[in-house]
């Protein structure tokens, strides 16, 4: 644990912060997690417990996780850096790029068979894939429940933990295969679009997913530890994920530290599928920070104040979300802006509208608030299987503001 006291961070507040990780970890149900919380120039973190139960190697402050959708916010801003660059717009068709998604055809309704579907109003536009609104997504019912839902699980193309067996060209023919669940822009689900938005970058920017990140994104932040896959002489901080089992709650071993990640994957996943991008706390408040700074990092203006301020704008309406059924409560003071959901209001969290970010299936958790010139990640190695993974989250994320210094 590392503390560095100064304005803007209590100090007996982050003693709290630190029991509030603690106590998990403690208890057995986290192996370890590495978090971070930067207001200003204060930072603080804590590294506790171990990277993997059987060695007992301890957790280290650059050890690596596995973002999973925590990720999202990173493939919204490379989005808009092609928006930027001209070769993208918000609201013109994508299917220039993504043939696969032209003609679309949509079912009469989410229970009807395959064929029972009508033409799609409009073309699918990027936007629509920002604010996943573009027409499929994870269906929030029990598995096989729906005809669409079950074809999704068949083509392999639902959201879920496991890695994508194929590469970026066959998941769009295998998308374009189906029909959507509604038509553009009416509602919005989760997940599929951020895979698809991976897809469009690498073709409109010409290169691998992976690479455009690199190059444009995590270079000149100095993200030096994240990527889709982990050298060689990286492996030792890779982190094992483990899952609780279904029967006894004990800690399992979902992945191993160095299972398939000295690979690139065949598919680079935009919405964290598989685990998506590794990284660390630094690499991830790095990130924020050039979130809070509105773009800029040193001399860089990497993505203007504009783009960022769209990232942070609830862009779902309020029939949007009547019709877009999540789980229970998460939009009554909340929204989805570009790459994260943004608080409407006071949520019992943060006292003022405005915290943007997202978490991950992983145990990962990411948000900003610029009101109070607040980063924070929270990294950890159990998947979220339950309520339980969430209130971990949330008794962190509210011992962050108690924290706060004025």
């Amino acid at each position: 644990m590392s503390k560095t006291p100064s304005r803007g961070l209590s100090q007996a507040g982050l003693v709290h912060v630190t029991a509030t990780l603690r106590g998990p970890v403690e208890r057995g149900e986290v192996p370890g997690l590495v978090a971070a919380v930067s207001r200003g120039d204060a930072v603080h973190a804590d590294v506790l417990g171990v990277q993997d139960l059987q060695s007992g190697v301890p957790m280290r402050r650059d050890s690596l996780f596995r973002l999973a959708s925590a990720a999202k916010p990173i493939t919204a801003v490379a989005a808009l850096m092609l928006v930027e660059d001209g070769k993208l717009q918000l609201d013109e068709s994508v299917e220039r790029w993504l043939p696969e998604l032209a003609d679309r055809r949509v079912l009469k309704s989410l229970d009807s068979p395959l064929d029972d579907t009508v033409p799609a109003h409009r073309p699918i536009t990027l936007r629509d894939l920002l604010t996943l609104r573009w027409g499929l997504g994870a269906i929030m019912a029990r598995p096989g429940t729906y005809p669409l839902q079950r074809a999704m699980e068949e083509a392999q193309v639902a959201s879920g933990f496991a890695e994508l067996p194929f590469s970026a060209d066959e998941f769009m023919r295998r998308l374009g295969a189906l029909p959507l669940a509604h038509q553009p822009g009416e509602k919005w689900m989760y997940h599929t679009g951020y895979e698809v938005l991976g897809v469009l970058v690498a073709r409109v920017s010409g290169r691998g997913f992976g690479d455009f990140l690199r190059e444009r994104l995590f270079t000149p932040l100095g993200m030096k530890d994240t990527a889709f896959s982990v050298p060689a002489d990286k492996l030792d901080r890779l982190v094992t994920l483990y899952a609780p089992a279904s029967d006894t709650g004990r800690l399992t071993v979902s992945e191993p530290g160095t299972d398939r990640w000295s690979r690139p994957p065949l598919f680079e996943s935009g919405g964290g599928q598989g685990g998506g991008l590794v990284s660390t706390a630094d690499d991830v408040l790095a990130f924020g920070r050039m979130l809070l700074n509105a773009g800029r990092h040193g001399a860089q203006q990497l993505l203007s104040p504009q783009s960022i301020q769209a990232m942070l704008t609830d862009q779902i309406s309020p029939a949007q979300k009547a019709a877009s059924p999540f789980f229970p409560g998460f939009w009554d003071a909340s929204g989805w802006g570009f790459g994260g959901s943004v608080t409407t209001r006071p949520d019992g969290v943060s006292p003022t509208a405005g915290r943007y970010g997202w978490g991950g299936g992983t145990g990962t958790t990411f948000f900003i608030d610029p009101r109070q010139d607040l980063a924070v990640v929270l990294l950890t190695q159990r998947q979220m299987t339950g309520p339980d993974d969430e209130a971990r989250a949330l008794a962190f994320s509210k011992a962050v503001y108690a924290s706060l210094d004025g």
